[in-house]
């Protein structure tokens, strides 16, 4: 690809309610081009009041992919999702030479950053039952046994994630492999270049917004949203911040006053270690979610260095 054929994929992560979703629609409008979703649970198109997604009038002012592009009967793997990416971009860079790309769930960018392992298929019928086992018997049943056969990855923060589990075990009952073992490759070199921003805000500001995106969240009726998705309680996207902690209430385990303390307690969490998480990466540009044209200068000047090379 000669200089004049470079194409960049500018990435824009950070926690939860930092504010990507807004510095994402103004960069992507100053460079005339569209935005990927890599948030993993955007994907769903039932998941709407506690996932966050951009509203009617954010998704009219650019183009958004990822959003509501699945249905969360579907298993979406972060495989699957770095396997469309790449195609996805292949045409876009065909009429844009810059695309956005952002969103809080690291193994998702990482997947289109750097790449996934090549991960053989499981059995036939290997996943089906152990979904079933899943569902019948619970995460905890299916983590000891992850423990017993790869402690390397019972140390991840991937054995909280039940889809992850599930294929941790399809990956050693098709191989006899633990699938710590194929997480030892060089990462793979993509045909386009990357420009690696976060975003941060002043812990208390951010803590603030957290809990008044949830307060909005529940006003507009994320309970009644996660009890028409009960049917679904055991999938991934739903075992996480935002949608456990009501089915905690919706158990009868504790009251409202105290599911409303979990969500916001858990959201700030979450977001402390989302932050951890991307600073680990050490690819990451930082700069506060306000600063809009200092970002916007930092990627013209990476843009222009790399051009003058």
């Amino acid at each position: 690809m000669s200089e004049s054929q470079q194409k960049y994929l500018i990435i824009i992560a950070g926690p939860t309610a930092v504010g990507k979703t807004a510095l994402s629609i103004q960069i992507a409008k100053a460079l005339n081009t569209e935005i990927i979703s890599a948030d993993s649970r955007q994907f769903f198109r039932e998941l709407n009041i506690g996932t966050a997604k951009p509203t009617n009038e954010e998704l009219s002012q650019v183009k958004h992919h990822f959003i509501n592009s699945h249905s969360i009967s579907e298993i979406y793997s972060a495989g699957d999702f770095e396997r469309d990416v790449l195609t996805l971009l292949e045409t876009l860079f065909e009429k844009h030479d810059y695309v956005v790309m952002t969103g809080g769930s690291g193994f998702y960018v990482k997947a289109v950053s750097e790449g996934l392992d090549d991960l053989p298929a499981p059995l036939p019928g290997l996943r089906e039952s152990l979904t079933q086992k899943l569902n019948e018997k619970g995460l905890d049943v299916l983590q000891h046994e992850i423990r017993e056969i790869d402690p390397a990855f019972a140390t991840t923060a991937e054995i909280n994630n039940p889809q992850r589990v599930v294929r941790a075990l399809e990956v050693f009952h098709t191989t006899g492999t633990p699938i710590s073992q194929y997480h030892l490759k060089n990462i793979t070199k993509r045909p386009f270049q990357q420009i690696l921003i976060a975003l941060d805000r002043d812990r208390s500001e951010l803590y603030q917004r957290i809990d008044d995106r949830m307060d909005i969240m529940l006003a507009e009726g994320l309970v009644d949203e996660a009890t028409a998705l009960l049917p679904y309680k055991s999938h991934h996207a739903l075992q996480t911040v935002g949608y456990k902690e009501v089915y905690g209430y919706l158990d009868n385990a504790y009251d409202e006053k105290e599911m409303i303390r979990l969500l916001k307690q858990n959201s700030r969490r979450y977001a402390k270690r989302q932050l951890t998480w991307f600073r680990h990466q050490g690819k990451f540009e930082w700069f506060q979610a306000d600063e809009y044209e200092k970002i916007l200068a930092y990627i013209q000047a990476r843009i222009q260095d790399n051009n003058t090379l």
